[in-house]
């Protein structure tokens, strides 16, 4: 009875020192909260509690919840559908690794949501078409299918921030061909064909827009030459110290990190211009994006339906 009473007491301490901990990185949005891979599910969930009760609009959370991704290892197969999958059997959640887009896909559930298990089932929301879990389902092209499908929370603002500098284009989109590739030879109720075009802002212009980005944009890199895809690569604009950072996941260091944006702007024009074409910019819509904003599972249907 006594080790069963000294547990108990532990535990209560730990999430009470937790809780002070959270409580003293709330006094401001841009600071970093504790890295995520080193809390369980019941640690996070009270975090999502205590953050819900904030009045932060949803990219001041995106800011927040972001940073408890920092230092996290970068793995391309850190998410699937689940161990009863048929083919990818990776997890639906994971704070353990993580890659551009399941960062991003993550940092947005956690950001409208106020405890764990509507953090999970938004997080579904986000990368399935309506929630439905599978591969043939999941939003697997960034801007012919992630965007399209989470139009209930975000908009495409490329046009809007790049103004003259903008540019269009266009590819085709081929779900049957990306999963013959993968080896998945039945392709029922996979989406058609489809010719998109899309505004990009090219590559050498971004320095001269930089100064629309805002926090919580996300930011798509596009793919210079092949023409049956468009993003290479998700990155996020947080604001750290009051100056902008590029924060991503990417394979360029196989782990979690922030860069000046002005740094980043110079790297990719100079070391990247024949690998990029361009970017697109993505914002949480402003009718979301609103103090101590929640939106539980339920009402994305609606949302939807708006």
């Amino acid at each position: 009875m006594n080790n069963i009473c000294h547990k108990i007491l532990l535990k209560l301490r730990i999430n009470f020192l937790l809780l002070v901990l959270l409580s003293c990185n709330l006094t401001g949005k841009d600071v970093k909260t504790k890295a995520f891979y080193e809390l369980n599910e019941a640690q996070i969930d009270s975090i999502l509690h205590k953050v819900s009760l904030q009045a932060w609009t949803v990219s001041e959370k995106m800011n927040y919840y972001s940073s408890a991704f920092l230092g996290m290892p970068y793995d391309i197969k850190c998410v699937g559908d689940g161990p009863y999958a048929l083919y990818e059997k990776e997890p639906l959640v994971n704070f353990n690794e993580t890659n551009c887009m399941a960062f991003c896909e993550h940092v947005l559930a956690l950001s409208i949501s106020d405890n764990w298990e509507n953090f999970f089932n938004n997080l579904q929301q986000i990368r399935y078409k309506d929630g439905i879990i599978g591969i043939k389902t999941r939003n697997h092209y960034t801007m012919a299918d992630w965007l399209p499908q989470n139009a209930w929370l975000l908009k495409d603002v490329t046009a809007e921030t790049g103004g003259a500098q903008t540019k269009k284009i266009t590819r085709s989109i081929s779900h049957r061909n990306f999963f013959r590739d993968k080896g998945i030879t039945d392709t029922t109720d996979t989406l058609p064909d489809r010719v998109i075009t899309i505004d990009y802002i090219p590559l050498s212009a971004i320095k001269n827009v930089k100064d629309y980005f805002k926090t919580g944009d996300i930011i798509s890199l596009l793919f210079a030459k092949l023409d049956n895809i468009f993003s290479a690569h998700m990155v996020m604009v947080v604001m750290k110290n009051d100056k902008r950072y590029i924060r991503e996941s990417s394979n360029s260091r196989m782990t979690t990190f922030d860069t000046p944006l002005d740094e980043w702007i110079k790297e990719k024009e100079s070391k990247y211009a024949q690998r990029y074409l361009g970017i697109t910019v993505m914002r949480v819509k402003e009718s979301v994006n609103i103090p101590g904003k929640i939106i539980k599972p339920a009402q994305i249907k609606k949302l939807k339906n708006q």
